[in-house]
């Protein structure tokens, strides 16, 4: 029964060495996750938001791109 309690007390303390491991992992993403959140990170990105007047203004554009196409196309 000594052996056994003996494995019992060094899986005991395993667990705790392994559980103190794992909240210095959790703290490490946690800070890793902050700092690319706030910090604006290269890996997250925000919406770019264009006015009215510059979407008109591609609309445009792009219209009159294909009105030159289509020209050339029934030039041809």
């Amino acid at each position: 029964m000594a052996n056994l309690e003996k494995a019992v007390l060094a899986l005991v303390a395993e667990q705790r060495s392994l559980q103190g491991k794992l909240h210095r992992v959790e703290a490490a993403i946690s800070a890793l996750r902050e700092v690319s959140h706030n910090g604006r990170g290269g890996a997250v990105r925000t919406k770019r938001v264009l006015s009215l007047a510059a979407r008109r203004r591609i609309a445009a554009a792009q219209r009159a791109r294909w009105a030159k196409y289509k020209a050339q196309k029934k030039a041809a």
